[in-house]
């Protein structure tokens, strides 16, 4: 359990409380006289698991974190973050209870929290954020015209007979071999993608290029002319020149470019929200931790540092208010 020698003995309740009043204001200063009387010093390390869409997210704010709390001498927390996909990160490190956090790019399944349970825990959602998850082509690409469709997306990924060239797509389009690019089966992108587009999570040809770094994955689409992969929003736009962001359609819909408002409105057809999930017994037994969580909750309504920064669409306000709820729920 927590440590209650603290020399102002404040409780956790009143801890968490006080440290949702003054959240705003952490995200833009030290606030060093507030963080001193009711910190009363944390200490320990925090272990983040999980999907590299989140990951910049988690980095930005972990150092926020420290460097407000270091300011006030009140802090000596460190981080352990990694990025091994959001189904890597639960099957391998969360479920385990290896982690404090796993970040993740899509929700949690009813399989992994069943064994979260079974483990002897609960994995506490939290989201954080939106995405407009981004299809992306070649610059010299000229022939795909207004964008591409659900269903010529399902056509050029479906694992039954799948096409060879372009032209097996739509005929106009050339008789040159499609190069596919895409996150490895371990992202909790790749689940997104697949279930959308193809109806089935992991459904999917096996012939694509597969990796767990974005760069891997523009890297190659920047280098072969008739490539094709998709990625997360805030890669693309933080790399503008490298590759074409292709406007899609649902069937029947007018095509969309993808962008923080039309992720932000709904009308970017592949806007997913972004999470992160705890595990309720270190939640509860460790006061830096649940510190952590509700920095982190009231740093994801920062546009600045979200949208501006990284690329994301932040928390609405009620969100914020929902996620301080839950958490309040395992720490009170």
């Amino acid at each position: 359990m927590a440590d209650d020698s603290r020399s102002d003995g404040v409780s956790r309740r009143k801890f968490l409380a006080s440290a949702g009043a003054t959240t705003a204001t952490l995200a833009t200063a030290g606030c060093s006289a507030l963080l001193e009387e009711d910190s009363g010093g944390l200490s320990g390390n925090i272990r983040i698991s999980g999907s590299s869409t989140v990951y910049p997210v988690a980095q930005a704010v972990s150092e926020g974190f420290k460097e407000d709390y270091d300011e006030a001498d009140t802090s000596d927390v460190t981080f352990d973050i990694s990025r091994d996909g959001s189904s890597g990160g639960f099957e391998n490190v969360f479920i385990p209870g290896d982690s404090d956090i796993n970040n993740a790019s899509r929700p949690i399944t009813d399989e992994e929290a069943s064994r979260c349970q079974d483990n002897g825990f609960e994995a506490v959602e939290f989201q954080i954020a939106r995405d407009a998850l981004t299809v992306i082509v070649n610059n010299d690409n000229d022939w795909i015209g207004d964008g591409l469709t659900y269903d010529d997306l399902a056509a050029i990924w479906t694992p039954d007979d799948p096409p060879e060239l372009w032209s097996d797509v739509r005929s106009e389009w050339p008789d040159e071999p499609l190069d596919l690019y895409g996150p490895a089966s371990t992202s909790g992108t790749f689940d997104y993608f697949t279930e959308t587009i193809l109806g089935e999570a992991g459904r999917i040809r096996d012939d694509f290029q597969g990796g767990e770094e974005d760069d891997q994955i523009a890297t190659g689409v920047e280098g072969s002319e008739y490539a094709l992969g998709y990625l997360p929003f805030a890669y693309y736009t933080n790399n503008p020149e490298e590759t074409q962001a292709v406007p899609l359609a649902e069937s029947g819909s007018d095509y969309v470019e993808p962008s923080l408002d039309a992720a932000s409105s709904g009308e970017y057809p592949l806007a997913r929200p972004l999470f992160f999930y705890a595990n309720s017994n270190k939640l509860e037994d460790k006061e830096h931790l649940q510190a952590f969580v509700e920095y982190y909750i009231g740093q994801s309504t920062d546009r600045a540092l979200i949208a501006d920064q990284i690329g994301y669409v932040p928390s609405s306000e009620d969100r914020a208010e929902q996620n301080r709820s839950t958490l309040e729920e395992y720490t009170g």
